[in-house]
């Protein structure tokens, strides 16, 4: 049955008009995205067909051009148009960091940040800089490592604070198995280089891990950014 024959309230575009986004499916929010099915399979048979080709809608989202196009009912034109809508929730999240002093709030940068590395299936460490009012400088990410660990090198973070006069930082980075609690290694490494920026007077604000599905954890809120917890 084609989708123009299901009830108003099952079709993915008036579900969403009438329920909102969030009342959606991973499989009806990628069929909006793709609009069309192909022979055989309507636009929500596809999409949870690609999902499952996938793994998972992150999967897909973080996937290669060469992966997307390969994929059956996806090519050039729907990656294009993937990175697009990828990168306008970026700068969307970006922006409202950038008016004003967000980062009293964790779960608003975990958003921001969400869509800047979330989705990475490497890990990748960065870092938010931020000006004597604690707003978006900008944000740099200075390494990438293996599926495991990043090799972070505290003279390249203090660097990046020098190069754009940051007077205070954030610190992040991802955990492609999925699980965001930190390792000792990452309690380690925050106490390495909030004692380095202390040496130059910056303060080290947060280190918020991303793992899987929108999760993340602040050390910051988790009291764990003192010293004794270190």
């Amino acid at each position: 049955m084609a989708i123009r024959d299901w009830h108003e309230h099952d079709r993915p575009r008036e579900k969403l008009l009438h329920f909102g986004p969030s009342s959606l499916s991973d499989a009806e929010l990628l069929a909006i995205f793709l609009r069309v099915g192909v022979k055989g399979l309507s636009a929500v048979e596809l999409a949870q067909n690609l999902l499952d080709h996938f793994g998972s809608l992150p999967a897909l989202l973080n996937s290669s051009e060469q992966e997307f196009c390969e994929a059956k009912g996806l090519g050039q034109a729907k990656f294009v148009q993937l990175k697009a809508v990828l990168e306008m929730a970026r700068r969307h999240f970006e922006s409202g960091l950038k008016k004003g002093d967000a980062f009293t709030d964790p779960e608003t940068v975990a958003h921001y940040l969400i869509h800047s590395i979330g989705f990475q299936q490497r890990e990748q460490f960065g870092v938010l800089l931020l000006d004597q009012q604690h707003r978006l400088i900008t944000f740099e990410v200075l390494f990438t490592g293996s599926l495991t660990q990043a090799s972070v090198h505290p003279r390249e973070v203090l660097k990046a604070v020098l190069d754009h006069h940051a007077a205070a930082v954030i610190l992040t980075h991802n955990h492609p198995s999925g699980d965001p609690a930190p390792s000792q290694s990452d309690l380690n490494l925050t106490r390495t280089l909030s004692e380095a920026l202390a040496l130059i007077d910056v303060r080290c604000l947060d280190h918020i891990i991303l793992g899987d599905f929108g999760r993340w954890h602040s050390l910051a809120q988790h009291n764990q950014m003192q010293r004794n917890d270190l």
